[in-house]
């Protein structure tokens, strides 16, 4: 390519980040604990509450995702008690481990990859299991790129048990339907650096009232992931240690983006990409991993089969200016990832597409230039033409 800092970078994470939001991280220093950086704290953690749909004020740490997850898992759990995990890919398999480490008992769920939890299955597993107290659930699952349907099975935590809902929303909050209050979910937890298009660094926690009476009461140890600090310290308009300042200021312009786009337009936008993806997949002769009633519109994963060498396949596509990502464990080498969210639209799943015929054509696959092009633009043409016939 003759621009080497050229390149499409279109994995689950992290994902680009937009020239305003970069601009924003720009600005010179301020204070941790001075009235602007209190302000910044205030005004992000407000806005916060549409995308994850609560009224409960949401908590900023300075970590990754999994710090948000092993906040949830030592929070939440007091020691002897039993949690529940349902691992339906890569991350749901982490919470499992977190809760593991941590001397917790656990009792484990297991989903075949590439398929979803159906509450039936949850609700017959809750009964075998009767004494657990918190029920981890991860909404985006981006190793299968499977979008779990959390709503149901909050339901129906609620229906069999008094435990807490505890969701992984990292790879998708920001891009999907999410309410919090109205599903029961107890704690909420997601990432900087996927649909919230800022680099790593920040999670971001909601807890229910329901959970922060179980929180107040567990004697377990924590320090730095202590919610009750990063509660206390909001509501004196700071955290509790020194946040990543110049993150806060690029959240401040992502939440503007989202508000001046609105969050129902942005649902609309990943699932048109979702959809425009899996017509160019199928239209390629390849497999998807994850059924379309449960496809992810933030990832999607598609399998190599017998005559495609993935690994092979991502570097020739990198050779274009493309990057995809690979499969996790054991499907590592198996399955190639691609991901559609946060500051991406259409047209960069027309240029993702082009790219990838490029690569299989240059591998010697049957692949019939422009078909999968065409088969996304279609899906987009279809949508456009449904869209302006109802506003006429």
């Amino acid at each position: 390519m003759p621009f080497a800092d050229k390149t499409h970078l279109r994995i689950p994470g992290p994902t680009p980040i937009p020239p305003r939001v970069q601009w924003a991280m720009n600005q010179p220093m301020i204070g941790h604990r001075s009235g602007e950086c209190s302000r910044l704290v205030v005004e992000n953690s407000r806005r916060l509450q549409p995308v994850f749909g609560t009224d409960q004020p949401v908590l900023l740490v300075t970590g990754s995702g999994t710090s948000a997850l092993e906040a949830a898992v030592v929070n939440a759990v007091a020691p002897g008690e039993e949690a529940a995990v349902v691992v339906t890919g890569a991350f749901g398999d982490r919470f499992a481990k977190i809760v593991t480490r941590y001397g917790i008992p656990l009792r484990r769920l297991d989903i075949s990859w590439g398929e979803a939890c159906q509450p039936e299955i949850l609700a017959g597993f809750l009964r075998q299991h009767p004494q657990v107290k918190a029920v981890f659930l991860t909404y985006c699952e981006t190793s299968t790129g499977v979008l779990n349907p959390i709503r149901e099975l909050a339901r129906t935590v609620h229906q069999h048990s008094d435990a807490l809902v505890i969701v992984d929303g990292v790879s998708c909050l920001g891009a999907v339907d999410c309410r919090m209050d109205e599903w029961g979910v107890d704690i909420m937890v997601t990432g900087s650096q996927k649909a919230l298009m800022l680099p790593p660094g920040l999670a971001f926690i909601a807890v229910s009232d329901r959970a922060w009476e179980v929180i107040e009461r567990n004697p377990r140890s924590r320090f730095y992931l202590d919610l009750v600090a990063y509660r206390d310290n909001l509501a004196k308009q700071t955290t509790p240690y020194t946040p990543a300042v110049s993150l806060l200021f690029g959240l401040k312009e992502v939440l503007n983006l989202i508000e001046e786009e609105g969050l129902p337009a942005i649902v609309a936008r990943h699932r048109l990409m979702m959809e425009m993806s899996r017509a160019g997949v199928r239209a390629l002769g390849l497999e998807l991993l994850a059924p379309d009633a449960f496809a992810s519109p933030t990832v999607t994963a598609v399998k190599g089969g017998e005559q495609l060498d993935v690994e092979a396949f991502r570097k020739e596509l990198r050779q274009i200016g493309v990057v995809v990502a690979g499969g996790q464990q054991h499907l590592k080498g198996k399955i190639f990832r691609i991901g559609h969210m946060g500051y991406c639209d259409p047209l960069d799943v027309l240029t993702v597409f082009n790219a990838i015929e490029l690569a299989l054509f240059r591998m010697g696959m049957p692949v019939e230039l422009g078909s999968a092009v065409k088969a996304c633009e279609e899906v987009w043409a279809n949508v456009s033409r449904t869209y302006h016939g109802s506003a006429q």
